[in-house]
């Protein structure tokens, strides 16, 4: 266990990972040491500040923003949280969580290699916690052992690489190469914000980065200004209803991120103006760092998989996490968060109604970190296959499909023990929705047999399906 740790630790760190994935490409191009050091060591870098600037979002500014903005409008329900879930069933399945990732990246080798769809998932936290989630929904088919391990890991991978394949269409016309992929698994939720922003497209559709600002407000077209002029006028709105209704006297202990703001009287007290300014100014800085984060790895890590295609799997695609494509449309990003945001309250009140008035159902809070990440996302995804409009419709349709998928996903772990607690991102709420029933229906042998054969299908459709006359030509 205790190389299998040191193993699982490697895989689930990202910038670890992806390094050496960079090392061995540029090796296997026989590159020089001196650039194989700089093409790794840019690569690490790149992804070590990627990950700051998410984990300085996530712990403050964003965080923050939803306990202020669940009390000022009195909201209850549960808050989709894919850490909260790992965190609690890493417990009883850590063990078999940290072999199906890693025979599960194995496994992506190899349907990149035989199968169509060749892409190899990097973001390496999210497949740890795919892992935990399937580890948790086929042990309710009463898998154990080798047999939960085998079946985890043929799932594991084929969403490893049917998630980037199906946001392909639409994020090849982002970035406007085939080179690099999105890996993310919240990608069913990208690709049908692409498909709605489509419906909008036509001659005279606007880009959200075209938007003509006057000459006196010129200055927003920096995006940094703008998010940060943005989130400080959402902090100090939301900030000020949360005060008149009385925040400042509740128990700080009831809050995980406001404890600064809240502790009137001590010496970390915090004026509310003051900390709704820095906070949304906070945020733009996280942005702001995620960006320089993903220019230096993309800068780096297409041309060193270039090794990886031409000697072990031809054609081979990275996958990277979904701040990959912001620096493409930051206008986009900002718009989809705020839209995608509102259509998770829109959702909100839709299933308040469903459960006073049909059956009842769980109330899904618009978490402020899935609607800036998933839904910044599917606004960039709207906005390159209808512009303004298609943004705007794209990301509201994603957060409302982020708000009703948990919702069904919750019944799935609840009986499992896992009460007020589901997945966030839409990946994993429609896997654990399908084979959570899965498992109650042809629990055991059966089970089992489904998870191979779906690893199974890509490969056999690429030996005996008919190839188009460009990919046979190329291979």
């Amino acid at each position: 266990m205790a190389v299998i740790d040191f193993i699982v630790n490697i895989l689930s760190t990202p910038a670890i990972l992806v390094g050496l994935l960079a090392f061995l490409g540029l090796a296997l191009q026989r590159k020089p040491v001196e650039e194989i050091a700089l093409g790794t060591i840019k690569t690490i870098v790149g992804f070590l500040v990627l990950n700051a600037g998410s984990a300085f979002l996530q712990s403050d500014s964003l965080n923050a923003f939803g306990e202020v903005f669940n009390y000022a409008f009195n909201m209850q329900g549960v808050v989709p949280n894919n850490e909260a879930v790992v965190s609690m069933a890493l417990n009883d399945f850590g063990q078999a969580s940290a072999l199906i990732m890693c025979f599960g990246m194995v496994l992506n080798i190899v349907l990149a290699r035989f199968s169509r769809m060749h892409y190899i998932f990097l973001t390496g936290h999210h497949t740890l916690y795919m892992a935990c989630m399937l580890a948790v929904v086929l042990s309710i088919g009463g898998l154990d052992g080798w047999m939960l391990i085998a079946a985890g890991s043929c799932i594991l991978a084929v969403i490893m690489v049917l998630s980037p394949a199906y946001c392909q269409p639409t994020f090849r016309k982002i970035v406007g190469t085939d080179d690099i992929a999105l890996g993310h698994f919240g990608g069913i939720g990208y690709a049908l914000a692409g498909k709605v922003g489509s419906l909008f497209k036509s001659k005279n559709s606007k880009s959200t980065e075209d938007i003509n600002f006057p000459q006196r407000l010129i200055f927003l077209r920096d995006n940094t200004v703008a998010i940060g002029i943005t989130m400080v006028a959402l902090f100090v709105i939301v900030t000020g209803v949360a005060v008149g209704r009385g925040i400042l006297s509740e128990d700080p202990s009831q809050f995980s991120y406001l404890n600064n703001l809240l502790n009137v009287g001590t010496e970390t007290t915090n004026n509310w103006i003051v900390w709704s300014v820095t906070s949304g100014l906070s945020f733009a800085g996280g942005v702001y760092i995620i960006l320089s984060g993903v220019r230096m790895i993309v800068g780096e890590i297409v041309p060193a998989f270039k090794g990886i295609a031409e000697k072990l799997v031809p054609g081979a695609v990275p996958a990277i996490d979904c701040p990959v494509c912001y620096p493409y449309a930051p206008n986009a990003v900002l718009i989809g968060f705020l839209t995608s945001f509102v259509a998770g309250i829109v959702g909100l009140f839709v299933l308040a109604g469903i459960n006073a008035a049909v059956v009842p159902c769980a109330l899904i809070l618009p978490g402020v970190v899935p609607h800036f990440f998933c839904g910044a996302t599917a606004g960039v995804f709207g906005n390159a296959e209808g512009g303004l409009k298609g943004c705007i419709a794209g990301a509201f349709v994603h957060g409302l499909f982020i708000t009703f998928l948990p919702a069904n996903c919750m019944p799935v772990f609840t009986m499992l023990g896992f009460t007020s607690a589901t997945f966030s991102d839409a990946d994993f709420s429609w896997l654990g929705i399908l084979f959570g029933n899965l498992a109650q229906m042809a629990p055991g042998m059966p089970l089992f047999i489904i998870c191979v054969i779906c690893f199974l299908l890509p490969i056999l459709y690429n030996f005996i399906a008919p190839k188009p006359k460009k990919a046979a030509d190329a291979e």
